[in-house]
């Protein structure tokens, strides 16, 4: 049996009995798609339309075209989107061929399998040398701890994959070899993973210069050592409703004073305020970003993700704020590498 999206893939030569058996093979997602010597997709055939096939009279020895539906839900390249994904679950579409622009089939997804479909390509900054969890950190990289039986990037991988980002970029440096040998190319998770190779401390953001380029309009940069459940999608539909040219994700931070406080105009008291809250906004490093704005970053020189955040400004680009309401731990401690142990047994991911 093949592997991979040609699992689903029938030839004109098949026999009806070949049909049934790859059919068979593929349960419980019996669809398979009549595709020519190029793979261009011709049309779609189920158990149900064998079934009705036969009803209708036609036979073992019929053409492999006349149970086919010639015109099966699909998706180009370019409309891998929230909002396709949102149809496809309503019409209760389970399994969805990808073709690009010659109709040639590049990948077969479940549906079922996903929580959305992003158009975005996310890059893991993974390249600090994790200090302040020596000596955890002496021979394997922070973001390969493991935290609830796998290690901390992993749980970021696997959400970047549910919500349908398939091109990820892992930003690498110290014991960075280790992270490449984890992952590979991604093509066991059907995904691909290009590394971005660090050979001096370039900043939270800096690294993102040395990438070779990237396929995608907006993208999704992220630390490595976060263990987070945010809802992408959530924060994508809010990005994009917004206009920004820039998203930060945040973590809101309460300050309670437990004194009143005397608003002042010189010694004159103008307000008072019993006992207030004030509430600040903390820097999560999980942002949303227009590839435009990469030519910002300098090449090869130590960057952070707030110097870009201050270019924008000073170019009257918009910048946002995306407040997380779902859980969040930046694991940059000994107590938060023990805190994640025990939180990662109650979060959903």
């Amino acid at each position: 049996m093949t592997s991979g999206k040609k699992r689903h893939f029938l030839y004109s030569h098949f026999s009806i009995r070949q049909v049934l058996a790859t059919l068979n093979d593929l349960v419980p997602e019996s669809i398979a798609f009549l595709v020519d010597e190029q793979d261009r997709l011709i049309g779609s055939v189920t158990d149900g339309d064998m079934r009705r096939g036969f009803i209708s009279g036609l036979d073992l020895n019929t053409p492999i075209e006349k149970f086919i539906q010639p015109n099966p839900h699909k998706l180009r390249t370019n409309e891998l989107t929230p909002q396709n994904y949102k149809r496809l679950k309503a019409l209760k579409i389970k399994i969805v061929p990808i073709v690009n622009e010659e109709n040639e089939i590049i990948d077969i997804i479940n549906v079922d399998k996903y929580k959305s479909l992003l158009p975005l390509e996310a890059i893991i900054m993974a390249g600090g040398r994790g200090e302040r969890l020596m000596p955890l950190t002496r021979e394997t990289p922070k973001p390969l701890l493991d935290v609830g039986g796998k290690p901390i990037i992993e749980h970021t991988v696997d959400r970047l994959i549910q919500y349908g980002m398939k091109d990820i970029h892992i930003s690498i440096n110290y014991l960075g070899h280790m992270i490449r040998d984890h992952f590979g190319d991604g093509s066991d998770r059907g995904v691909s993973i290009k590394y971005i190779q660090e050979t001096k401390a370039l900043g939270t953001i800096g690294s993102v210069s040395l990438a070779d380029g990237f396929k995608k309009d907006e993208l999704l940069i992220m630390n490595s050592d976060l263990l987070t459940n945010i809802d992408f999608n959530d924060f994508y539909d809010e990005f994009s409703r917004s206009g920004a040219d820039m998203s930060v994700a945040t973590i809101p931070h309460h300050v309670d004073l437990p004194y009143a406080i005397m608003e002042l105009d010189e010694n004159r008291v103008i307000s008072l305020h019993e006992k207030p809250r004030y509430t600040y906004f903390a820097n999560a490093g999980i942002y949303l970003v227009k590839s435009r704005l990469l030519e910002y970053i300098p090449k090869n020189e130590f960057f952070n993700a707030t110097d870009l955040m201050e270019i924008v400004l000073r170019e009257g680009q918009r910048l946002v704020n995306y407040p997380i309401r779902e859980y969040w731990l930046d694991i940059g401690r000994m107590t938060d590498f023990q805190k994640a142990q025990e939180d990662i047994k109650h979060l959903q991911f």
